[in-house]
């Protein structure tokens, strides 16, 4: 199967890796990388553009998409639909939801939506882009890769000093106020984001399976490890957690590995994202992946009223309605 592969935050730690990897091994793909600075004054930007020119003759494309605009993310969605029906770009055959966002160091910060950044970049403006773009898969389906952690799992992070959980006023997972524990709390804005996707991911594979036209479309939430070469330990963090990386998850992962087999490198994640991603891994199955395995995800995870308060709530977020979504149904 070839189409059209759609990556979002692809001039991330994992996405260059990923990209080159799916360039290299399945080079029929379409790839579409949206970033949020497509010009080379973004140092990152520069890397994905020269990473491509390795690929001369692939078929790719760099796409200016800023997650923290919901409008923008809708017009992406049109225009993507648009293409695809004019046979500009062949239909998809994934979307890559790997853009992200995390504060541990300042305030909580909002987007142009009034919305708390951390929700909107990982969670509802990728809502926006599944939804909007579920009509937009051929007839042999297709797969949705979401990105949770390990922090939607109680305990399981040592980041961690607020349980993540979904509260029952869903509306209160878009606000924040200041807190002197900025790393605490912005790891729980984090943390509470995956268990979003992850529960929202569920939701989503139920209703895909329903639908006759959609049930060939998987939706996988992986967990891909802790990532020691990340930017992300260099982003938005405080300089302890930065020192960190540098002087011990870096040079001593492969010791470290021994205690925590969670620990990876971003080139071995992009591996497993595009394996899935293209239904070579796991074909036609769904649901949630600690790296490459079965594994359970928290109870809370798995609660379906919950789950579904959640689909809900997400849709109304994202503005998706039945008039612009293949999954008219589930609303």
């Amino acid at each position: 199967m070839t189409g059209t592969i759609i990556v979002t935050g692809a001039n991330g730690s994992l996405a260059i890796p990923a990209v080159k990897y799916l360039l290299e091994k399945y080079p029929d793909y379409t790839a579409v990388l949206t970033v949020r600075n497509t010009e080379d004054s973004d140092q990152n930007t520069k890397r994905l553009r020269e990473t491509i020119a390795g690929f001369p003759k692939a078929e790719t494309s760099i796409r200016q998409l800023d997650l923290a605009n919901l409008n923008a993310v809708h017009e992406f969605a049109s225009t993507i639909a648009t293409e695809i029906t004019e046979k500009k770009l062949p239909p998809l055959a994934s979307i890559i939801c790997n853009a992200y966002y995390w504060n541990l160091a300042r305030d909580p910060e909002f987007t142009a939506d009034g919305v708390e950044t951390t929700i909107q970049v990982n969670h509802v403006s990728h809502v926006a882009l599944v939804l909007r773009l579920l009509g937009s898969f051929g007839p042999e389906g297709g797969r949705i890769m979401l990105f949770t952690s390990d922090g939607h799992f109680p305990g399981k992070n040592g980041l961690e000093k607020y349980p993540p959980g979904i509260p029952d006023d869903l509306d209160s997972l878009l606000k924040a106020s200041p807190d002197a524990d900025k790393l605490g709390r912005g790891f729980n804005r984090y943390a509470n984001s995956k268990l979003a996707i992850l529960m929202w991911g569920f939701a989503l594979n139920r209703y895909l399976e329903k639908n006759e036209e959609l049930r060939k479309i998987t939706a996988i939430i992986i967990d891909p490890g802790n990532l020691t070469d990340s930017r992300a330990l260099r982003t938005n963090t405080p300089k302890f957690l930065q020192y960190v990386q540098r002087f011990a998850l870096q040079p001593l992962r492969p010791v470290l590995r021994y205690a925590d087999p969670t620990l990876r490198t971003t080139a071995d994640a992009a591996v497993d994202v595009i394996d899935l991603a293209t239904n070579t891994a796991f074909p036609g199955e769904r649901g949630y992946l600690k790296q490459l395995k079965r594994d359970p995800s928290s109870p809370d995870s798995l609660n379906e009223d919950k789950q579904q308060k959640l689909w809900t709530k997400s849709a109304e977020w994202a503005k998706i309605t039945k008039e612009n979504t293949a999954l008219a149904d589930s609303l």
